[in-house]
């Protein structure tokens, strides 16, 4: 058996994001999936705090480290483009669905039934996927956040825009991480470890 499953995921390193912006610090999608990944995490434990019926944190957590896995082969489409119209949104949703397809038909018959979940949501998974994308929106946010505390204004209104994204999913478990845990991104190391 030998596939080119890994070795193509390998590549997220290389798939750099926020294309259309002066980064003070380049962001890849590698980091961004770990990132995701914590943070979806972290929502479903504050979930699970209050409900009546617990999710898989981890299952999130494994599904948000594959979440935006087709931009190893689209690259990373910038919101503005992504969102502009109907047309290029559905355009692009066939692309992503494409890739996914050739993703998955990487893998040996027998691991492509237990990965088909990370790139073609089924209805089981659909609550984590709440949190998938609100961690990927907090995640879109921290990044605002780094930016302009390396001094970069350019992240102004992604900033703004993203805050207003993250009220409007209605998610009581990403307005707790916000204010619990937002503030934690705006210190230094030394302010960290006190």
């Amino acid at each position: 058996m030998q596939s080119d499953f890994y070795a193509l995921m390998a590549r997220m390193k290389y798939i750099n994001r926020w294309a259309l912006m002066r980064n003070a610090h380049e962001e890849n999608l590698s980091e961004h999936s770990l990132d995701v990944a914590i943070t979806a995490h972290a929502l479903v434990l504050l979930h699970n705090q209050t409900a009546a019926e617990p999710l898989s944190a981890e299952r999130a957590a494994v599904l948000a480290l594959f979440h935006d896995a087709p931009e190893i082969l689209t690259g990373d489409m910038p919101t503005p483009v992504k969102y502009y119209n109907t047309a290029v949104r559905d355009a692009y949703r066939t692309v992503e669905q494409s890739a996914c397809d050739t993703i998955l038909s990487l893998l040996p018959d027998t691991l492509r039934d237990a990965y088909r979940p990370m790139f073609v949501p089924e209805e089981a998974d659909a609550p984590l996927w709440r949190f998938v994308k609100a961690a990927d929106k907090i995640c879109a946010l921290t990044k605002c956040v780094a930016e302009r505390q390396a001094g970069n204004l350019e992240f102004e209104q992604a900033a703004a825009s993203t805050r207003e994204a993250i009220r409007q999913m209605h998610c009581p478990e990403a307005d707790l991480y916000l204010e619990a845990f937002l503030p934690g991104f705006r210190k230094t190391l030394d302010e960290l470890r006190k």
